[in-house]
């Protein structure tokens, strides 16, 4: 098992090297990416800013119009191409660069609401999908410096979907059918792409 301590070194190890440095947290659903991502920031202060992939979910409109509102959440209900432009501007480190941010509270990414300056030396960007090997999503891998893929143990990950999901609305049936259903078969495809991460931790 990996330390929070040892993981905070090495975020700063990548904070101080040449240039602006971006460390990926890939993982399953519920498995503590934000929380992780944002307990680093925390100690690194102004050196370190989060951007995540959720910012990149399609509006629930369109994601009506797709026909695609039942499986929020898989690859096809992002923007992957926005994105991995996104991470591009933030690597080139020349100028300000606002971010999406997803708001759990109204289930709806939020235009610009996370700003990332350039002088800001380790951009940490957290997701499902980051190493996906598949379509544009493939785009992203070669932009981050360093990837981390979460992997507690399945039992913990579950019940903390499920309660995220009751904590947002859902009834106790539907958060189980949401986390064993949809959500599930999201999950199994991002495990596959577990190999491709630098570190695994089992946080």
């Amino acid at each position: 098992m990996t330390s929070f301590g040892l993981l905070l070194e090495r975020a700063r190890g990548l904070a101080a090297g040449p240039g602006r440095g971006i460390l990926g947290i890939a993982g399953q659903p519920a498995s503590g990416k934000s929380t992780l991502a944002c307990a680093l920031a925390e100690r690194l202060g102004t050196d370190a800013v989060v951007v995540g992939m959720d910012g990149f979910h399609l509006a629930h409109a369109e994601l009506r119009r797709l026909g695609r509102a039942e499986r929020k959440g898989a690859p096809d209900t992002f923007d992957a191409e926005g994105y991995v432009e996104l991470l591009r501007r933030i690597r080139s480190g020349r100028e300000i660069v606002y971010a999406p941010e997803f708001r759990r509270e109204i289930e709806e990414p939020v235009a610009g609401a996370v700003p990332v300056g350039p002088d800001v030396p380790l951009v940490i960007t957290e997701g499902n999908y980051l190493l996906l090997p598949d379509g544009p999503w493939a785009g992203v891998r070669p932009l981050l410096d360093e990837t981390w893929f979460l992997a507690p143990p399945e039992p913990v990950r579950l019940d903390r979907l499920v309660t995220r999901h009751r904590h947002y609305g859902r009834s106790d049936a539907e958060a189980r059918y949401r986390a064993f259903g949809p959500d599930q078969h999201n999950a199994e495809l991002i495990a596959a792409t577990e190999p491709r991460a630098d570190l695994t931790i089992n946080l």
